[in-house]
């Protein structure tokens, strides 16, 4: 990093509050009471992130007579689904390509129900007046090596052999046009598969939603321990327990209650910045009035987009696996992603230089060999589990929830009879080969990004066996 570069960089992010911009927001509801004493329900719901507000929600809107409990180990969105960029996706699979590959015969059925899935998340917004920012203006993949425009290019032909319409290929001009920048080769525009959110409005709306329902919810409470008892089973809280016909995890990156489910998934640290408002001006030099979200082609890639008041939001690139996969409020901050993110905002938006960020902030999600999120039960079909969302949780959460209860109802559905819902990535290896495998995988990413895409032996390898790591 040259000398002034690293300057403009440092100065911009000396006001940056600590802290995700999205859940610094005086909209942020009361924290409700922990649990005291024994509770009991037709369902527990165990996370109050996306995945479990969802699972809470549907449980009711299918029947509302069930007594639903949700506890929540802190309070509702403060982990991934209050720290993420708010892209809403109707894939299912972490992208097409990931899904062609993987499961070629059904990929037709799995973009239809992504399509349903994110039209129903619209219709929830709107009926239950979550005022969360929803603009469906689509994604922007964007090319800004020449290989990566090539490889768009393909890609772009082969969905046009697939039938996938509303993706369109823009060129250098074309692209520019839309959103201004000089690194800036041409992209793929998803015009109606994405949609852009306030993604701590959503989950604060969802626990509203499910408050209104009838759903009992506990923040500051924790599941210690799962066990049966009885017909059904037992979560244990540090001031009480739990009693339950069936339960639903939704607990994602932290350890599962279903301890052989736990080597399925890794944290990654991802980390974000987002800048003060841009002036009319400001924005103007930029273009972006068709407010797309954006991310770049790379590996090592980037997310932004626009947030209501426009402001820039500016994501990604590093994605930091912690040895042994140790979860630590210490690792939300990381100063040395935080200097590199700035200085390549800049890279990016040169036009912009000057502007300063107001907040700089990191959280884990989890990430599984398959990019995607698996489901499975337990203790003979009375608990269900979904994780493994990589990144594209906030979208497919919902039909995670719908997976979960079909399986907790022991329902053959159409969802319960796919592939992906019947089957399991690989799991991780204990350390310390978790953590050499993925440094070899983050560096040999790395260095194709920087040798015009060619993948090494190792990536290779991992290609032909379907495993990789991802954020």
């Amino acid at each position: 990093m040259a000398p002034a570069a690293m300057s403009i960089a440092a100065q911009s992010l000396s006001g940056a509050k600590p802290v995700s911009y999205w859940l610094d927001d005086p909209a942020k509801p009361d924290v409700l009471p922990a649990l005291t004493g024994d509770e009991h329900a037709d369902l527990l719901v165990i996370g109050g992130g996306y995945s479990g507000l969802w699972t809470a929600l549907i449980a009711k809107e299918r029947d509302p007579g069930r007594d639903v409990v949700l506890i929540e180990g802190h309070e509702v969105g403060w982990a991934a689904s209050g720290r993420n960029g708010g892209f809403c996706a109707a894939s299912l699979t972490h992208g097409l390509a990931n899904g062609v590959e993987r499961w070629p015969d059904e990929i037709a059925k799995l973009e239809e129900l992504g399509e349903r899935n994110l039209d129903a998340i619209e219709a929830a917004v709107a009926r239950y007046g979550i005022e969360c920012e929803f603009e469906r203006t689509g994604e922007i993949d964007v090319a800004t090596e020449p290989h990566q425009l090539e490889e768009l290019r393909e890609w772009h032909e082969e969905l046009v052999k697939l039938g996938i319409t509303g993706v369109d290929f823009l060129d250098r001009d074309a692209l520019r046009a839309e959103v201004d920048s000089p690194t800036f080769l041409g992209g793929l525009w998803d015009r109606n598969g994405v949609a852009m959110l306030h993604p701590a409005k959503l989950a604060w709306g969802l626990k509203r939603a499910c408050l209104e329902l009838g759903v009992r919810i506990y923040e500051h409470t924790r599941g210690l321990d799962l066990v049966r008892s009885g017909p059904g089973m037992a979560v244990r809280t540090p001031y009480g327990r739990v009693f339950a016909h069936r339960v639903a995890l939704g607990t994602n990156i932290f350890p599962s209650l279903v301890k052989r489910v736990r080597p399925y998934t890794v944290p990654v640290y991802d980390y974000a910045l987002m800048t003060e408002p841009l002036t009319p001006e400001q924005l103007e030099s930029i273009g972006w009035k068709g407010r797309q979200g954006l991310g770049d082609s790379a590996n090592q890639f980037h997310y932004f987009r626009l947030s209501a008041d426009n402001r820039i939001l500016w994501g990604g690139y590093d994605a930091i696996y912690p040895y042994g996969g140790r979860l630590s409020a210490d690792l939300d901050q990381r100063p040395e992603t935080f200097l590199k993110l700035a200085e390549q905002f800049f890279d990016c938006f040169p036009q912009l230089s000057g502007l300063n960020f107001s907040h700089a902030w990191g959280g884990a999600i989890d990430t599984c060999s398959r990019f995607t999120a698996f489901f499975g039960t337990a203790h003979q079909g009375r608990v269900a589990y979904a994780a493994g969302y990589t990144g594209l949780g906030v979208g497919s959460t919902r039909f995670g929830a719908d997976v979960m209860l079909d399986l907790l109802a022991g329902e053959e559905t159409e969802r319960t009879r796919l592939e992906m819902v019947r089957s399991k990535p690989m799991p991780f290896p204990p350390e310390p080969f978790a953590w050499a495998g993925i440094e070899i995988t983050k560096r040999s990413l790395a260095r194709a990004d920087s040798n015009g895409g060619h993948r090494n032996l190792w990536l290779k390898t991992m290609d032909k066996l379907g495993l990789g790591f991802d954020s």
